[in-house]
This record gives structure tokens, C-alpha cells and sequence, in this order.
């Protein structure tokens, strides 16, 4: 397990058999009162954080609309840099602060491409980004509070590590199913149940049809 001062925050929306996404990438999970939900605790964190696939499958803006509150700044997890300059993220990094964060694996032009825009670059890691590295540069940043919105592998590199205080799920009415369909969590995995984070469940809400659950560790 790796100490980090950064309160760190895990929110997902899950169907019952545990995906957040189908094997096309469909991820319309979350109902409007939980949308709703969500944009308020982006309103109180420095910074949101998402992968690449994120970005890619569902082109996100990562901002406050249904809610009161100041955005917060945007971290893409980018190894290659292979972000779109299309993307709705690299097309509003002039009016919301921005970081991409990739390896030392990324090719000239692919950063090159990046510093064309009014954006923050970290570098850190091989080949991938360096998820315990990238925390101690955002805490130096002055990030206190991060929220991660996944996906699966994200997920996992937290959660293998160790780094994170919350995990914040809701529970959606729905059955995906499917080999192929991205669960909550990816990555190889715990070897034993033993393995895993000892988590103790703080509270519970129900918005409809939708359940709110938010784990702490133990």
C-alpha cells in the first residue's frame, strides 16, 4: 500500500452483474438524479481524473452543468499521447484547466502535438504513466481532492496500490452481461480475497431505481 496526503475519491456507475460499460463501450448508466449527484461532488474536488479509453469511448467534457461549482482540473491518463485534438477535452483546454499525463514512451510527435495547446503535460513512468509518481507531482500541484472516474484498468492501478480513501458506486437497474464487457475493475486482479482492500460501508442512498453506495476503508 502506498500513504498519499491526496484524498482520493473512486466513483462509478455499475449495472447489477458489476460493468460500467457494454462490449460496444455503451456506458449510459446513471439516471438524471445521480447525474445530478455526481456534478455536485465534482463541484467540491481540485481535480477529476479519467483514462484515455474514457475519453475516446465517451468523448466527456469532465465539467460542473448539473450542478452549482467551479470546475475542477481535468486529468487524462494518456501514456502515447494519443488523445484526439478533436476531443472535446483538447478543444476547451483554453477555458478549463487541463493536464495529460503520459510516459517517457511518447513519441516526439504525439508531444509535440500536445504543447500546441494551452495545457499541462506530466511526464512520468516508462512505458505507462506511474500512478504513485503522478500522485505525489499533484499533491505538490496543491491537489488536495481527486475524483476518479474510472475505467476498469484505472480502477485497478488505484486499487492495487492502495490509492484511494472512498469508493463511491451506483447501482443501476440494469443486467449487461457479456465476457467482453467492461467491469468496474480490470487488470489481473487479486489473488485471494485476503488480498484485497478491507472496506467498511458508510452510507447508503437510494435515488429511484438507483443505489448509492459509498465505501471506506476499513
Amino acid at each position: 500500500m502506498v500513504k498519499s496526503d491526496l484524498h482520493i475519491i473512486l466513483s462509478a456507475a455499475i449495472s447489477l452483474d458489476g460493468k460500467i460499460a457494454t462490449f460496444s463501450g455503451d456506458s449510459k448508466l446513471s439516471s438524471r438524479r445521480d447525474k445530478e449527484r455526481l456534478h455536485k461532488e465534482r463541484s467540491k474536488v481540485d481535480a477529476i481524473l479519467v483514462g484515455i479509453n474514457t475519453v475516446n469511448r465517451d468523448d466527456p467534457l469532465l465539467t460542473v452543468r448539473f450542478s452549482k461549482g467551479n470546475n475542477p482540473t481535468r486529468i487524462i491518463l494518456d501514456s502515447n499521447g494519443i488523445i484526439s485534438t478533436s476531443s472535446r477535452i483538447i478543444q476547451t483546454c483554453n477555458k478549463i484547466p487541463t493536464i495529460i499525463a503520459v510516459s517517457h514512451n511518447i513519441s516526439k510527435k504525439n508531444l509535440n502535438m500536445l504543447q500546441k495547446f494551452p495545457l499541462e503535460i506530466i511526464k512520468t513512468g516508462r512505458a505507462t504513466v506511474n500512478i504513485k509518481t503522478l500522485i505525489e507531482k499533484l499533491q505538490k500541484k496543491g491537489i488536495k481532492k481527486l475524483l476518479v472516474e474510472g475505467g476498469g484498468t484505472i480502477n485497478w492501478q488505484f486499487i492495487k496500490y492502495g490509492l484511494f480513501d472512498e469508493i463511491v458506486l451506483t447501482v443501476s437497474p440494469f443486467i449487461i452481461g457479456g465476457t467482453n464487457a467492461i467491469t468496474l475493475v480490470q487488470g489481473d486482479g487479486f489473488q485471494k480475497i485476503s488480498d484485497s482492500p478491507k472496506l467498511k460501508l458508510k452510507s447508503t442512498k437510494r435515488l429511484e431505481d438507483h443505489l448509492v453506495l459509498k465505501y471506506v476503508k476499513a
